[in-house]
């Protein structure tokens, strides 16, 4: 036995030579096999002689060529995979992987398959030449690479019907993305910048980051809420990179050491979307934010924000109101003026005139009279609203009071019979009143014109298509301070993190409400200039639910995780 050689034995063979098997399983398996008319090494992990591996293992022996891993194989020329169709390719399990003038590199869990061979020559007119692995790494590598030729595919078609109108001022010059003369030398830059636009609107990203690092660029976009990395090109792309924005965004390409603002419209066939421009040098060179306006591709109702009932009915009890204020707070980037543009939507009618001083202007809806600020020439909000006051509005929308001056009008104006919705950088519902007095407000003034005060956070909710229930650890339940006899009662659910997902396990966010009334005995409160601890008491005592609570209710609810809800709140003390 000492010249066996493993290339020219069969399977059975040098699964007995190794000791994997015996001699009489071996016998057992071709038995089996006259019947089943199965490859022996089906049969054999059939019967649990061997598993998937210890096969593997002995087909590379036999073929002498080391088994390839999943990393390996995602590695694939995707121009080369999709040779093969993907139904032929998942139906006879192969993945192409590369290929030369004369041959293709195929990837199988069945060395032997010489019928699905004798095919892939055909399809291709090259000589097939194997490497193998397991059955279980092929299909998840096919589900990975087809999901990516299909993603570039769609690329191909889109960056056809996309057009960015240059530096978007009145004259802005539009560029369409497919057919933009550029030189040899910048064309790939171009569609590269191209490429990162398309996959930030496809995934509907709010955000995306280029960020230069020593050896490479980063480039991540974000998604929900958190950033997610899509591609890392070269370091020396990042010059390229940055000069196509700054052309497109009609900046200052010499200049690189000040940091830069601009924006661009891009068009695409559904939609127009604002693009902020922001350029910030750093060590490595420059980084660039692009912030996308009105990317989000969902239907402004207040049905789909994500509030329970009780308080969606309190909500617009308020916002039907004929004057007064209705104050959002929250932190960037927590949803304020989705939910504001949302009850305009709700609100409008032929009967009242809806006037907005925003900056930026982030969603364009036909029938309101939108004003967008430019600081530069002068038109800051106090300049905007005292015209305004002269275009008889009956709602107004204030993108944000951040100085006493616009606080002030704000509440002149919900004194005068004017329905005022704005939105405040506060923790909660209480400290936004002692943030708005804080500004210079009179008590009595503000006690007089609010009617609602909302705090919101978004939470990223559970991917329906990958969720499970588990059981958390004790240390997560006591840092959300649920009692033993909720926690019998509760379900909890977490998503799988899969391709399709990011890897989180999270698919969209919903948004989470604190809501404080100012009935009476609150303004008696604001009134007596009280601290914010009692207004809180007394608003809880009127029945706000926390920030905290709430989450707590959306995990009940199994539409979020305590992660989430631990990351969007603090706790209530």
């Amino acid at each position: 036995m000492s010249n066996f050689n493993p290339q020219f034995q069969r399977i059975g063979d040098i699964l007995v030579h190794n000791g994997i098997i015996s001699q009489n399983d071996l016998t057992r398996a071709l038995d089996d096999q006259k019947t089943s008319n199965e490859k022996i090494g089906a049969v054999l992990i059939k019967l649990g002689c061997i598993n998937e591996d210890e096969l593997i293992d002995a087909y590379s022996q036999q073929m002498g060529k080391k088994p390839i891993d999943l990393e390996e194989i995602l590695k694939a020329n995707l121009e080369v995979t999709a040779l093969l169709s993907e139904d032929f390719a998942k139906e006879k399990n192969i993945v192409a992987l590369n290929k030369s003038e004369n041959s293709i590199i195929v990837v199988m869990s069945d060395p032997e398959d010489i019928s699905t061979l004798d095919a892939v020559k055909k399809l291709t007119n090259l000589n097939p030449e194997i490497f193998i692995s397991g059955s279980n790494n092929i299909k998840k590598a096919l589900d990975i690479l087809y999901s990516k030729i299909k993603k570039s595919g769609e690329v191909e078609s889109a960056i056809s019907s996309i057009s960015i109108v240059k530096g978007d001022d009145e004259t802005g010059e539009e560029v369409n993305l497919d057919k933009e003369e550029v030189s040899a030398e910048d064309a790939p830059f171009v569609k590269l910048v191209n490429l990162i636009l398309l996959e930030a609107i496809k995934e509907g990203s709010t955000d995306i980051h280029i960020e230069p690092g020593r050896d490479e660029v980063k480039v991540r976009i974000r998604i929900d809420g958190v950033l997610v990395q899509i591609m890392s090109p070269p370091a020396s792309s990042l010059n390229g990179i940055v000069a196509r924005i700054k052309i497109l965004s009609k900046l200052n390409i010499a200049e690189h050491r000040l940091p830069q603002d601009g924006r661009m419209k891009l068009k695409t066939s559904e939609r127009d979307i604002d693009v902020r421009v922001s350029i910030l040098p750093t060590v490595h060179g420059e980084k660039i934010v692009l912030r996308l306006l009105g990317s989000g591709n969902k239907t402004l109702t207040l049905q789909n924000l994500g509030f329970p009932d009780k308080k969606l009915k309190i909500f617009r009890k308020w916002i039907n109101q004929p004057y007064g204020m209705v104050i959002i707070s929250g932190p960037t980037g927590s949803g304020k003026s989705t939910t504001l543009y949302a009850s305009l939507m709700e609100i409008m009618s032929e009967q009242i005139n809806i006037t907005t001083v925003e900056d930026p202007v982030e969603y364009q809806i036909p029938g309101i009279n939108q004003v967008q600020m430019h600081d530069d020439i002068g038109l800051n909000f106090t300049a905007s609203l005292r015209s305004i006051l002269r275009q008889d509005p009956d709602v107004l929308l204030i993108g944000e009071i951040r100085d006493a001056e616009t606080a002030d009008i704000a509440v002149k104006f919900s004194l005068t019979g004017h329905l005022v919705f704005s939105t405040v950088h506060a923790n909660d519902a209480p400290s936004t009143i002692t943030r708005l007095l804080d500004l210079g407000i009179a008590p009595f003034l503000l006690g007089s014109s609010l009617n609602l005060i909302m705090a919101q956070r978004l939470v990223r909710t559970i991917d329906d298509s990958a969720k499970e229930e588990y059981i958390p650890s004790s240390d997560d339940l006591s840092k959300i301070n649920l009692s033993s006899e909720k926690v019998k009662s509760t379900k909890f659910f977490r998503g799988r993190p899969t391709t399709d997902n990011h890897q989180t396990g999270y698919k969209g966010r919903t948004a989470i409400h604190e809501i404080l009334e100012v009935n009476n005995d609150m303004r008696e409160l604001i009134f007596d200039g009280s601290s914010q601890n009692n207004i809180k008491k007394l608003a809880i005592k009127n029945g706000m639910t926390s920030l905290r609570d709430a989450g707590i209710d959306k995990i009940k609810d199994g539409e979020t995780t305590i992660e989430e809800v631990l990351r969007a709140t603090v706790e209530d003390n």
